[in-house]
């Protein structure tokens, strides 16, 4: 590609976060390849995943690597430039920050006042839930799905109990592992299962859990990559706010159970929140 730098306009000295493609490179914004151009410097996730994007548009630049280990040193090593250069924050796909390093680089600049700004593009969880057939007017983002089994059910409970749509990701080895948790637990929702969105293989599972471990297990290529899921919210409980009725049976309940289990009670007795009944039953306790 032929680029003629010297038509193209200067950028002003900051951190630039630039969303890239998720699959279809057509997806790159003009704005974001001239960024990634015209940028003094590249802070990407892993530079040989970055070079495939750049190698094509023909930029060559500095990059430096950034993951969750080192965030502090790349800091550190940049500070001298952060003032006078344009450096371009981009992750190995879509929109950088989201389960993706760079919080702490995004606060080093807003703390010594350095300009920083966002050039917006592809999303995987806004492509998911657009895709997913489910409400999307009000929904939650969850990040990666825990590995640790007890966090992992922590969040299943969790979503059990929530009216909004849920979002997460998941890696191919996993998939089939939480479906089959969910359809333990009668999670008995809707389902929206994206794997590679805007490229020539994506494919949208939507269904019942049971349904979709049953499209899954048809093809083993079907388990490659990372998903994400969008599980619709609980339709017919309506939340109940808490009242005096409620607050005196929290009290009553209290001298005869845990706080835990009155929680468990009162959440089972009434449509109200775990979090309002354990927010109330622990300020009764400590009276």
């Amino acid at each position: 590609m032929n680029i003629n730098i010297s038509k193209m306009q200067s950028l002003d000295s900051g951190l630039y976060i630039v969303s890239t493609p998720i699959g279809n490179l057509g997806d790159l914004t003009s704005r974001a390849e001239h960024v990634l151009i015209m940028a003094d410097y590249i802070i990407c996730e892993n530079p040989n995943h970055s070079l495939k994007l750049l190698n094509k548009l023909g930029i060559k630049k500095k990059l430096f690597s950034l993951h969750d280990y080192n965030e502090d040193i790349l800091i550190k090593r940049i500070e001298n430039i952060q003032h006078t250069s344009s450096i371009a924050l981009i992750s190995d796909a879509g929109s950088p920050l989201i389960s993706d390093p760079g919080y702490n680089l995004v606060l080093s600049y807003i703390n010594k006042n350095i300009m920083i700004t966002t050039v917006p593009g592809p999303s995987s969880i806004i492509s998911a839930l657009q895709l997913s057939g489910l409400p999307i007017h009000n929904f939650k983002f969850y990040g990666f799905i825990p590995k640790n089994l007890k966090a992992s059910n922590t969040l299943l409970s969790e979503i059990k109990i929530s009216n909004t749509t849920s979002v997460m990701f998941v890696s191919g080895n996993r998939l089939l592992k939480f479906l089959k948790e969910i359809n333990k637990e009668s999670i008995l929702r809707k389902i929206s299962v994206c794997k590679e969105i805007t490229k020539k293989n994506e494919n949208i599972f939507r269904g019942s859990a049971e349904k979709i471990i049953k499209m899954l297990s048809l093809d083993k290529k079907y388990l490659k990559g990372e998903f994400v899921i969008v599980i619709e919210g609980e339709k017919n409980k309506v939340e109940q706010r808490l009242d005096a009725e409620i607050e005196n049976q929290i009290k009553k309940l209290l001298k005869k159970y845990s706080l835990t289990e009155v929680v468990q009670i009162v959440h089972k007795l009434s449509n109200v929140s775990k979090k309002e009944i354990y927010k109330t039953a622990l300020l009764i306790n400590n009276d």
